[in-house]
């Protein structure tokens, strides 16, 4: 790899939490954790993500602001669709070197793919690029249909030299998967001069679910994009222009992460302008803290690519937490809230304005359904749930023929250690849920999160508050993910309509948006009808940034890009 010389100035900052204040050529970024690795074939945090969009560059990307519409970057073109949009045909962009030198051909492209479906494991989010070229989450390992020939036979070079994507059936979220900050384009010579594999069918067996966040490719890592790597520690990450990226050098010549743990430490050096850029915490720590103060500018009602609820378990799987398990005032049944009536009955007892008000101090959006309202197939015209005490004892009088109002419950609600937005949730519908009758009760639990990881999975949970981010910007990374019976969460909430699982699977075989919106407006219509979940509104984003830092606006802000920073990749960036 080519190597670069370090400026002592860059040295010291590197070194040191207590930094000069920060130079025009450096970006300076202070967060609470660092990256866990740097192979975009493993990557599914954001704070390796966020390096990561930068020193590798996928296909395709969001152009600018929009999260519908696609532009090329190592593709020379959007990719042509033939065979019913089973088969994408992209050709690539000539002149692009990596940072080793080497020149990106398709046979790069080619190995990246195959690399994802070979390797795919638990720790990886390979799972929805498998889901799309191979027909399954899974790799070779744990499904026997998983083989070589349809490895490369998904994934190709034709003798135009163009990459061939060829999937076993339409999916309307390809491209947006395919813009994940992971898929990036990988050196393919570089990762196997490093030992990594070959890129072979006599070799791909040994890799098959092989977790490679540790790998040679993790600590050498050798991309196309605007910045490259220079140094990492436990704590820190020196990146630097790359000169012969083929858009031109960045303006800002070196970039900085630092690990830095206290927010009081990381507000002072932001205050001083030590630091260009933050973690900053909630909206009030900005509000309070740095909004209005000399030099600093504040980005606010940012879009979200999030989702949160209340999840109500509709067949919890037994325990202690169950109490008597009856409906007798001890207890509740483990289908407590397979009754509809009980769960509109929740829904209306949630003061939603109250939320907005003290909890996200009254920058948030009401929604309809658990998708962001910027992603395309948001129902607009879905009716939402108000506070209204009254409906709610109106539902708890009717539900199960009366029984509920005449003998009470008593209901265990967990939330994640840390997860204080939650924390008030429950307590709201607490307090509301218990002043309509004194035979009402639930206790509220804090759970740490490697114990409600397991038990949300098995079905153990009964109520607590959950949250969703966005992988990719395509409405199904949602919809199915909560609504279907086969989504990630089905195992926690256990809520199924038949028609529902009917209309996800159609808006999974059509490419038309007009059909997959009019889909997903039905399924956002049925689950106000049933209540599923309690949809809690969604707090827009607030980003503080240097007033010097030039590029980063709220009308470039991408809540797919920089993972909470800026809404920007680096090299969109440059200081006054």
């Amino acid at each position: 790899m080519t190597s670069f010389h370090i400026l002592p100035l860059t040295l010291a900052l590197l070194g040191s939490a207590a930094l000069a204040a920060a130079p025009k050529d450096t970006l300076v970024i202070q967060q609470a954790a660092t990256v866990t690795t740097l192979d975009p074939t493993a990557a599914y945090d954001t704070f390796s993500l966020q390096v990561l969009e930068n020193v590798y560059e996928t296909l395709w990307t969001y152009k600018g602001a929009s999260l519908t519409q696609m532009t090329p970057l190592l593709a020379s073109a959007l990719p042509t669709y033939t065979d019913g949009g089973r088969t994408l045909t992209v050709s690539l962009r000539k002149g692009v070197k990596f940072h080793s030198g080497n020149p990106m051909t398709c046979a790069d492209a080619q190995y990246t793919y195959r690399r994802d479906l070979v390797t795919n494991s638990a720790e990886s989010a390979n799972w929805f690029i498998s889901d799309s070229l191979l027909g399954t989450r899974d790799n070779a390992k744990t499904d026997k249909s998983v083989t070589w020939a349809r490895i490369a036979g998904a994934v190709s070079c034709n003798a135009q030299g163009q990459l061939v994507f060829k999937l076993p059936k339409p999916d309307p979220a390809f491209m947006a998967k395919m813009a994940f900050a992971g898929m990036g384009v990988l050196d393919s010579k570089w990762a196997a001069k490093l030992g990594e594999w070959n890129g072979t069918e006599a070799t791909w067996q040994v890799w098959v679910g092989k977790d490679v966040s540790g790998s040679k490719l993790s600590a050498q890592p050798s991309g196309t994009g605007a910045y490259q790597l220079l140094r990492r520690d436990a704590d820190n990450i020196l990146l630097t222009a790359f000169p012969s990226y083929w858009g031109g050098k960045a303006a800002i010549s070196n970039v900085i992460m630092q690990k830095v743990g206290e927010l009081a430490v990381r507000q002072q050096a932001f205050l001083r302008g030590d630091a260009d850029l933050i973690e900053a915490g909630t909206r009030t720590n900005v509000e309070a803290q740095l909004k209005g103060k000399p030099g600093v500018t504040v980005l606010d009602n940012l879009p979200s690519a999030g989702a949160q609820a209340l999840f109500m378990n509709n067949n919890i799987k037994g325990g202690a937490a169950l109490g008597s398990g009856k409906l007798d005032g001890k207890g509740i049944p483990a289908n407590f809230f397979a009754d509809t009536d009980v769960r509109r009955a929740f829904a209306y007892a949630f003061d939603y304005d109250e939320y907005m008000r003290d909890v996200q101090r009254g920058k948030a959006v009401k929604r309809t359904m658990l998708l962001p309202d910027t992603f395309p197939g948001y129902s607009k015209g879905t009716k939402t749930y108000s506070y209204d005490p009254a409906q709610a004892q109106a539902l708890f009088e009717k539900a199960r023929g009366g029984e509920v109002w005449k003998n009470g419950f008593i209901i265990n609600a967990n939330y994640r250690t840390g997860h204080i937005a939650g924390q008030v949730a429950l307590e709201l519908l607490k307090r509301n849920v218990e002043a309509l009758n004194p035979r009402f009760r639930i206790n509220i639990i804090e759970e740490p999160w490697a114990e409600q990881s397991k038990k949300m999975q098995q079905g153990l949970e009964i109520m607590l508050p959950m949250g969703w981010g966005a992988d990719y910007a395509d409405p199904d990374n949602f919809v199915y993910t909560f609504y279907s019976s086969e989504g990630f969460f089905y195992p926690t909430n256990n809520w199924k309509d038949a028609d529902v699982d009917r209309w996800l699977v159609q808006a999974r075989a059509t490419v038309d948006p007009a059909v997959r919106a009019g889909l997903y407006r039905q399924v956002a219509d049925r689950a106000y009808q049933q209540s599923p979940f309690i949809v809690l509104p969604a707090e827009t984003n607030i980003r503080p940034v240097r007033s010097n830092l030039q590029g980063a606006s709220a009308a470039a802000y991408n809540p797919m890009r920089s993972f909470g920073f800026t809404g920007t990749l680096w090299r969109e960036l440059s200081k006054k």
